[in-house]
């Protein structure tokens, strides 16, 4: 196994001849980069006017490695771990960092490293549960500028789209667009309109999704079993549109949030399974939990209305009210029928936070 440093020598010449494949297939169809990706460690460079290519090198700099350390007790760590990994893109001249929120989730500690390997410390600004966003800022200069922000919604099924992860060693590949569809996360997420590609990438967290003219179009957020369509196995990732950000930006700044996040939160991991929505796991301590939900239980109602999706669940859920309301469940337990009442709380209050100085 080569050393850390030998590796860190060798990444930047893989990483270019990544791009410049990319810049000279011209993110080609998926046979053609079938066979590119076998050969990027050795193929050249364009010339230096090469304006496309020059276009993907200053996207791709743009995405820096995401090192966190959460607290202690976070509730985050039997899911995620203590010490975790990813990316993050910068945005702005500023130096904004945009990366997924559950990296950032109870943070202890977060650091940044830039492509040219400087790793400076970085303060989380603001998260959004709604989007699945997060907003960092370095505490010191970083060297790349930042990426330019394109348009999400012009993302078609088999388009090809470079992925780009950061950190020590940065890795570029492409992949094709095989789905765009509604996402319903089992952790009370949703969104209306999710980015699917493949083949898949396990360095997907907060990845840059960045189309042929340099431009990033969707931050990495999972790695999928059913990219294709629900239900039918094909692996890929998840990505999140850039779109979603663009309305909610000012406010995640101004206010470290989004209004929109503060909305009921019960604590349980739910799937989809034969028309029904299941209770998969309550988190410890959680309003579902004190309220007498458990792993196996089948919501068959909420607020009255039939549940058969996790969209319907969380959809009626959220428009009940404010954090705090009362969200009334008609469970299955076992051969019994029982109505169960939670208070819901705001899941940012669920979380630890490392105390102010």
């Amino acid at each position: 196994m080569a050393s850390r440093a030998s590796r860190r020598v060798f990444a930047p010449a893989r990483f270019a001849a990544a791009l410049a494949f990319a810049s000279a297939i011209g993110f080609a169809p998926p046979l053609h980069a079938a066979a590119a990706l076998s050969v990027a460690d050795t193929a050249p460079a364009p010339a230096a006017s090469d304006a496309s290519y020059a276009q993907l090198v200053q996207a791709a700099k743009a995405v820096v490695g995401v090192k966190v350390r959460a607290l202690p007790d976070a509730r985050s760590n039997d899911m995620l771990g203590q010490e975790r990994d990813g990316s993050g893109v910068l945005i702005d001249d500023q130096g904004l960092v945009l990366t997924m929120a559950y990296l950032v989730q109870e943070a202890d500690m977060v650091q940044v490293t830039d492509s040219d390997g400087q790793t400076v410390p970085a303060a989380v600004v603001a998260t959004d549960d709604a989007t699945g966003f997060a907003l960092l800022r370095p505490l010191g200069h970083l060297s790349p500028k930042p990426i330019r922000i394109g348009d999400s919604s012009s993302v078609a099924k088999l388009d090809r789209l470079m992925i780009v992860s950061g950190g020590e060693e940065q890795a570029v590949s492409i992949a094709t667009v095989v789905s765009r569809r509604p996402f319903a996360g089992y952790w009370e997420y949703l969104l209306d309109d999710a980015i699917f590609t493949a083949p898949p990438r396990l360095d997907h967290s907060g990845a840059a999704l960045v189309n042929k003219d340099g431009e990033l179009v969707g931050i990495g957020s999972l790695f999928v079993m059913d990219s294709l369509k629900s239900a039918e196995k094909l692996p890929g990732n998840m990505f999140v549109p850039i779109d979603l950000l663009k309305p909610v930006l000012d406010e995640m700044v101004r206010t470290g949030g989004r209004k929109a996040s503060h909305r009921p939160w019960l604590g349980i991991d739910s799937l989809e399974e034969d028309g029904r929505v299941k209770v998969m796991q309550v988190s410890e301590e959680s309003p579902a939990a004190k309220a007498g939900i458990k792993s196996g239980d089948i919501i068959l109602s909420v607020d009255g209305e039939p549940v058969e999706t996790l969209a319907t669940l969380y959809g009626v859920m959220w428009k009940s009210g404010p954090p705090g309301v009362d969200v009334r469940l008609t469970v299955l337990q076992g051969p019994a029928v029982h109505e169960i009442v939670v208070r819901s709380i705001d899941h940012q209050d669920f979380m630890r936070h490392k105390p102010a100085i």
